[in-house]
């Protein structure tokens, strides 16, 4: 009864509940142990909900029937509502928000699979940050190396999935803050199409752009997870009213007869060789020659800049005005820059979201996945603030989603796959055409069979 399963997969511990191996009860008492040993270091963990926790693990020991993810511990990104907990959403301001009084819907569907929340994650302030770095908690920190990001803004969930602390975990993704994560801690990221997941009881972003989603160390829990997070939601407006499209049952096809181009253009040009390498052995393992070209890949990511801006600024203005130096300066500066960019600007990134989309979606007529690189470098270290990207010093904080953006901004579902390059890894984006998850999931199951993509364990 005292294995220790922090470097289990959430199917292995589900299986290990379900035959009586093991108890939800031990696997989670054991869980809080190397919480408390281990997050010391990575700074994951912003609240621990150990009561809960156990009482729900003794309810899943005594159920009869228990459901795929049985006895799993997950944690959440500090944006979900938690009932019991406020919704810090990474900032000073909101943690005084009185209690939520109840559970997002993510959690509850996983909570009804027999999964087990033990806590939530520290996060970039309000989500806007790609490094993982937070003045009011402190950064969350690379498991691969702890002076080292971990990735924004769903950094505690990159660092506790890939430091061992849970075996799954869901954050949020607007910009890339899954997708960088991964890359950056060598974990599975999966941001869904949007409006396929519920955003309900949740704390936004930029609501036209924002996605929640799994972290996972293998490909089959992530399609897990998400199998059991799916279904509509009346209170998400833009949730869809799809029937579930289980992606579990197809991994085991893997790529048979997909059709697959690697991203060209844009995405080899703001690269570093890490990032070209990962994609070049992705490719060969894949066996893919065809390269495609996205159009105004550029414009794209500047249109998606300008939209988050401005809806970002609009969500704040109250607690800019009121408590502006409660905010972390780098997030309220550009907020403030956002709040003040002429509408006409807004209008024409509008416009050309809808024309860049079209085109997108025509590279489907003739290609089922794309892959790219997910990050343009390795973790940089904590801190830092500039890097060479083509020869120009640019910032970090925002450059680290210069790959992801493009693809966000047109709601296409992703999944992140950890390349596992010496001395730390990076991760490559497989993207697919709206609501074909699947075929996603399909192409990372194959990657992570022959070896060419896998998640690390670590000797921390």
């Amino acid at each position: 009864m005292t294995t220790d399963h922090s470097w289990s997969t959430a199917s292995a511990i589900a299986d290990a509940v379900r035959s009586g191996e093991t108890t939800a009860t031990a696997v989670v008492e054991r869980c809080f142990s190397v919480i408390a040993a281990r997050d010391k270091k990575l700074n994951a963990f912003t609240d621990i909900t150990r009561d809960r926790a156990l009482a729900r693990a003794k309810a899943v020991d005594a159920a009869k029937e228990k459901g795929p993810l049985a006895g799993v511990p997950f944690a959440v990104k500090n944006l979900f509502d938690v009932k019991g907990l406020p919704t810090r959403a990474g900032s000073k301001i909101n943690r005084e928000l009185p209690p939520s009084q109840h559970d997002q819907p993510l959690i509850e569907r996983l909570e009804a699979a027999g999964a087990i929340l033990v806590g939530a994650l520290n996060m970039g302030e309000y989500a806007y940050d790609f490094t993982g770095e937070n003045i009011h908690d402190g950064p969350s920190r690379n498991p691969h190396d702890l002076s080292r990001m971990s990735g924004g803004s769903s950094g505690g969930s990159g660092s506790a999935v890939g430091g061992g602390l849970v075996p799954l975990a869901l954050g949020s993704d607007t910009n890339g803050s899954i997708r960088v994560p991964s890359s950056l801690c060598g974990i599975f990221g999966l941001k869904p199409t949007y409006g396929r997941l519920s955003r309900a009881r949740s704390f936004p972003f930029v609501a036209s752009l924002d996605h929640l989603g799994p972290f996972a160390r293998s490909v089959r829990d992530l399609a897990i997870a998400f199998d059991a997070m799916q279904g509509p939601d009346p209170e998400d407006p833009v949730c869809t009213d799809r029937a579930p499209e289980p992606a579990l049952p197809a991994l085991s096809r893997g790529a048979e007869g997909l059709r697959i181009a690697v991203a060209g253009g844009y995405f080899r040009k703001g690269a570093f060789p890490e990032a070209i390498e990962a994609v070049a052995r992705v490719a060969k393992a894949l066996s893919v020659k065809q390269e495609i070209e996205l159009p105004e890949v550029h414009r794209a990511r500047a249109a998606a800049y300008v939209i988050t801006a401005t809806e970002g600024a609009a969500l704040h203005l109250d607690r800019l005005r009121k408590r502006a130096g409660d905010f972390d300066p780098a997030v309220r500066d550009r907020l403030i820059a956002g709040a003040m960019l002429p509408s006409v600007f807004v209008n024409k990134a509008q416009k050309f979201r809808r024309w860049y989309r079209e085109q997108v979606l025509e590279l489907f007529r003739t290609v089922d996945v794309i892959i790219a690189p997910a990050t343009p470098c390795t973790a940089p270290s904590l801190g830092q603030q500039t890097f060479m990207l083509d020869g120009v010093e640019l910032p970090v904080r925002p450059n680290l989603g210069i790959f992801t953006q493009p693809i966000s901004f047109v709601g296409l579902p992703v999944v992140a796959a950890p390349v596992p390059l010496k001395p730390l890894p990076i991760g490559v984006q497989i993207i697919a055409a709206p609501w074909r998850e699947d075929l996603a999931l399909r192409v990372a199951a194959q990657l992570e069979k022959d070896g060419a993509a896998a998640a690390a364990r670590l000797a921390l």
